[in-house]
């Protein structure tokens, strides 16, 4: 949520010129009072470093096709510009009006559709609350599950369907009631997340390695063995996939087979209407682990390129966790900070649109993130695109910056284990990405899946409890004295080893699992 501090109102576009500051740091703020729908822009405040050259922040820029807020919603910053104003929100919710706006919704949140309506007749406030997208998102997608049509919002899309009578048309009253001096940042902010540009300079930082035609042996040494990210080049230009993926090509070959997106499961064709409409924080995202067994030919048209063949959780056969997954999703559709599953490492083919990726080492743990000590759950209370407003600018004086770039169709980015790693689409995308473990890692995995708390750590398989037992006696079984082996020689390094880097030491993550949640 944004602080008070940086309030919204507060921020103002301002062109790219050259300034120097002089003497003391200088603060301003321009205000721009008569806000249209037709203006892209809300205010910002600049500070000027003593001494010191520094190009203006451009600000905050809205989406070509942002529409302005549907009930008029304003940050709260609006309302000490307008002094004579009292914020209706207050006035609407009465004695309720001391609970905070995340309270409220909390507590809207066990109502069901009828309720919500009924309460909207109350007072505009209570209306401009009820209205509020994620209240219904959740109650489509709880009681239809994947069997809806996606109609230019939640809340129009769950009452078309349970009230089909009801007229929702656009011409209709139905679209929406603007309120007078409405000030909420928690509610402003979520439509400004959803409309909100990507800045230029959050894309400009490209600071991984790239290489193109490396052989193998290079790969291990320099990448999979000291644990360091790298984006190559042409390694999958003999896909078939690169030439056939398109929406077309896709929706006709899967027909009416059900695809995995958040918490329901939803056709390809109903998918891609949903991601043409969709203005949200947080779009769904198609993420299915079991696409190859539910369409053979989209396994059959890509290969894992040669630098990730070795795949040791393969001597598990069919009770493996899953490993490899289908992603499609639409601009601003992603996934927050995490760390891959079991302590894997793996592998993201693009193949269709360009990801913005930012990776912090695995002794880094990046700003707004909140992980448990045991390494259970991930807290990243913010989206994507808040966590690029709040925190982003503050890693660019950090010691250990994260490595960042944007990956584009053709390409394939290597995230090795423990790394923390945030992927946000910056147009619709389609890609393949697997999971996997080689001799490189197999220690670490052992590790991690032979922990007190493997119940609560393992993701992608049932048995999670006999995980470790089962992998080590496959292992055993295949590849005798293997174990041992590798066992011996890390043991052997780390006597050897002196003082190294640290981009020569993150071999090993000792932080938790991720488990794919969306």
């Amino acid at each position: 949520m944004l602080s008070c501090s940086r309030s919204l109102l507060s921020q103002t576009i301002k062109r790219k010129t050259k300034t120097k500051a002089k003497n003391k740091t200088k603060t301003r703020l321009k205000t721009n009072k008569n806000i249209s729908r037709k203006q892209k822009f809300i205010a910002k405040n600049q500070q000027l470093e003593d001494n010191e050259e520094e190009e203006e922040e451009e600000g905050f820029n809205l989406k070509s096709s942002a529409p302005s807020h549907s009930h008029g919603v304003q940050p709260l910053g609006n309302l000490y510009f307008n002094p004579g104003s009292i914020n209706s929100r207050n006035t609407g919710l009465g004695n309720l009006q001391i609970l905070s706006d995340e309270l409220v919704l909390e507590i809207l949140g066990l109502l069901e559709g009828t309720q919500l309506g009924v309460l909207a007749t109350v007072s505009k406030s209570f209306y401009v609350f009820t209205s509020h997208e994620p209240l219904w998102r959740n109650l489509v997608l709880d009681n239809l599950k994947g069997g809806f049509l996606y109609n230019r919002s939640w809340k129009v899309t769950y009452i078309s369907t349970f009230c089909p009578s009801f007229d929702v048309s656009w011409n209709s009253r139905f679209s929406g009631l603007r309120v007078k001096d409405f000030y909420s940042d928690y509610l402003f902010q979520s439509w400004l997340c959803a409309n909100l540009e990507m800045k230029p300079e959050w894309l400009e930082r490209d600071n991984i390695i790239r290489k193109r035609g490396i052989s193998l042996d290079d790969f291990v040494v320099t990448f999979e063995e000291p644990n360091r990210p790298v984006l190559l080049e042409g390694c999958i230009d003999n896909w078939d996939a690169l030439g056939k993926w398109d929406r077309d090509y896709l929706v006709n070959l899967c027909g009416d087979v059900q695809f995995s997106v958040g918490p329901v499961k939803m056709r390809l064709e109903d998918y891609f209407s949903y991601s043409d409409q969709v203005k949200e924080e947080r779009p769904l995202y198609l993420f299915d682990p079991k696409f190859a067994e539910k369409i053979p030919n989209l396994g059959s048209e890509y290969e894992v390129p040669v630098y990730f063949r070795e795949d040791l959780f393969s001597v598990l056969g069919k009770e493996r966790p899953d490993y490899r997954w289908i992603i499609i999703g639409p601009a601003g559709s992603g996934s927050s900070f995490h760390i891959d599953p079991n302590s894997t490492s793996a592998w993201n083919a693009v193949i269709r649109g360009t990801k913005k990726w930012v990776l912090f080492p695995p002794d880094v743990v990046p700003p707004g993130v909140h992980p448990s000590p045991d390494g259970a759950e991930v807290a990243c209370p913010v989206s994507i695109i808040e966590w690029f407003m709040n925190f982003y600018g503050a890693t660019k004086n950090w010691k250990k910056r994260p490595i960042e770039c944007i990956c584009k169709a053709g390409e394939v980015i290597f995230v090795p284990n423990g790394w923390w790693h945030l992927v946000i689409n910056l147009e619709e995308s389609i890609a393949i990405t697997q999971n996997y473990v080689s001799r490189r890692n197999l220690l670490n995995v052992l590790d991690f899946l032979k922990k007190p708390n493997a119940s609560e750590l393992v993701s992608g398989t049932r048995d999670r409890i006999n995980l470790y037992e089962k992998f080590k006696n496959a292992i055993e079984a295949s590849f005798p004295g293997t174990i041992d082996e590798l066992t011996l020689e890390a043991e052997e390094k780390k006597a050897q080893q002196k003082k190294m880097s640290f981009w020569d030491s993150v071999t090993d993550s000792k932080v938790g699992a991720f488990k794919f949640s969306f």
